[in-house]
Order: C-alpha cells, then structure tokens, then sequence
C-alpha cells in the first residue's frame, strides 16, 4: 500500500504541475487547415500567450507521422518556408500568432484526410526559462479557414448590402 500511496501522489503532483504551468499559456483559436484525399501536409494555426518567458519547443499530433513549428517569410521574391529547430519564443504577455504565411504547425505525413469540421489532437510542448518543461493539449477544429473568418464570411454574405 505505501508503494501505491507513493504512485497516487507523484501522478498528483504531476497533474499539478503541467496544470499550474498550463495556466501560464493559454492557447485561443486553434484550427487546422482540411485536406482532400492524397494530400499529405496541412498547417494548425493559433494564438499562444504566455503569462511569463517561454518557449514553444515542439509539437505532436496522433494524426500526423511528422508535426514541426514552421515560419515562412520573404527572402527577397520568394516565401520560404523553414522548420524552427530552436522552437519559437512566446514573450511574457504577449499573443503570439501562427497563422497562415507566418509561424505555424505544420502535420506531415498525414495518416488520412483531415475531414471538414472534425477536430484533430494536437499536443503543444512548451519549456519555461528555468527549463522546466509541459504539455498541453488540445482538440483542434478543422476547417477551411480560420473559425473567425468563417463567421465574418458568413456575415458578408447574409450582410452584403452594407458594411461591418
């Protein structure tokens, strides 16, 4: 009994843990870009604001063999996009936005398509400046854009005579 006693309060305090820094990031608007069959990459998008000095330090998904932080950019007439081995730095209070053409999480090798209004497992790793290290996870909504341009489509549509 001491031994099982000893397994209840380590998982305790590792609960504790991951929750306590998972309060220090919060993550908004997630989604994931759907794919048709055959393809075989698509990007996860989101804000991400760290309440102190982080690191996004990687990123996983059951869905996809190969998940990486990615940032494309200009680099003089043509985008590129690259991986970022180091991970990406969430400043103290400040939202960091993946989105499309920028910082974004890139699901390769994907194991089937990404279908329209499902929602895909994505868990984000994150490390603190003392290095200490966490996980959160989350359910991402897969769409064809970002859930609020849907909605501001939408409103154009039923709204077209005038503006918002």
């Amino acid at each position: 009994m001491p031994f099982a006693k000893y397994l209840i309060t380590a998982a305790f305090t590792t609960v504790c843990t991951v929750s306590a820094f998972a309060q220090n990031v919060t993550v908004t608007d997630a989604w994931a870009r759907a794919t048709v069959q055959g393809q075989k990459a698509t990007g996860a998008f989101m804000k991400i604001t760290a309440k102190d000095n982080a690191k996004l330090v990687g990123v996983s998904s059951p869905v996809a063999g190969v998940a990486e932080i990615h940032e494309m950019k200009m680099d003089k007439d043509v985008m590129r996009m690259n991986a970022l081995p180091n991970g990406l730095d969430l400043p103290a209070g400040k939202a960091v936005e993946l989105k499309p053409g920028g910082y974004h999480v890139m699901l390769m090798d994907l194991k089937a398509p990404l279908a329209k209004d499902s929602t895909v497992p994505v868990t984000l790793m994150f490390e603190d400046v003392k290095g200490v290290k966490s996980k959160v996870e989350l359910k991402v909504q897969v769409g064809m854009q970002a859930p609020m341009m849907q909605h501001q489509k939408q409103m154009e549509h039923n709204h077209g005579d005038h503006k918002h």
